[in-house]
């Protein structure tokens, strides 16, 4: 008897050393405090970006604009300005990054600036087409190769004088003749067409469904723009004239 007393003291002893259970919000603190530290981005990455924000933007940025942006440190990116200063003063480096204004821009070095000034004046004018040029371009470019009935047919308006632009701007080219009677000459897009427009290929075009969602979503902003703008229908509008005056009845001499 004596032995199983002795043996429940000791258990309840024991039990006394233990630590209490941990509540579920000490739990939480545990692990935020065990939790290791979010990594800070790559360098590399960071680098990247940064000098992609100082390319496309107008007005010099602020190293506090920068952070703010990037959502990192200010020190870290004051360093990488820094190297991309160092590393855009290279002799073999057509640009320079520059600070003006208490910000970072990039530039072109001012011991270039003559041999670029003379390069920009040999350089071809913006492409510039009308309406119609640009419709019988994009039915060539649909409808390739096309001759020049068939984009009449299309378009419902004779286009000689177009297709002639076309072909003096290098956008369209022949493409042999139709196996047809009067064998027309076929039309197709060209290399500098592609270079025009940004496209790697002629699969790179929008669809035709693509442009019928395009034109859907042009018809909803107008209507809706056009309904912001009608005035509403219970106002009326006040006449700028003022009411006649009621005649009096004569009156009789006394």
């Amino acid at each position: 008897m004596e032995e199983v007393e002795q043996a429940q003291a000791e258990q309840v002893t024991d039990s006394r050393d233990l630590p209490s259970p941990l509540s579920d919000e000490d739990i939480l603190i545990a692990e935020a405090i065990t939790e290791p530290p979010p990594a800070s981005g790559n360098s590399a990455d960071l680098k990247a970006v940064i000098e992609a924000a100082i390319y496309i933007t107008d007005e010099p940025l602020t190293p506090e604009q920068i952070a703010t942006a990037v959502g990192q440190p200010l020190d870290q990116v004051k360093e990488i300005l820094n190297q991309l200063v160092v590393e855009y003063s290279a002799p073999d480096r057509g640009l320079s990054v520059r600070e003006l204004a208490g910000g970072y821009k990039l530039s072109t070095k001012p011991e270039h600036h003559e041999s670029i000034r003379r390069f920009v004046k040999r350089l071809q004018p913006p492409l510039k087409l009308s309406l119609a040029a640009l419709e019988t371009l994009a039915v060539v470019a649909y409808k390739q190769p096309i001759t020049a009935p068939e984009i009449l047919d299309i378009r419902g308006v004779q286009g000689a004088g177009v297709l002639k632009t076309l072909l003096d701007r290098k956008l369209i080219a022949a493409a042999g003749r139709k196996n047809v009677l009067g064998k027309p000459i076929l039309y197709k897009t060209t290399r500098e067409f592609l270079i025009q427009f940004g496209l790697s290929s002629l699969a790179e075009l929008p669809t035709l469904k693509e442009f019928e969602e395009l034109g859907r979503f042009a018809l909803n902003d107008s209507e809706e723009s056009t309904a912001s703008t009608e005035p509403s229908a219970d106002i009326q509008p006040q006449s700028s004239e003022e009411p006649a005056p009621e005649s009096q009845p004569p009156q009789a001499d006394a």
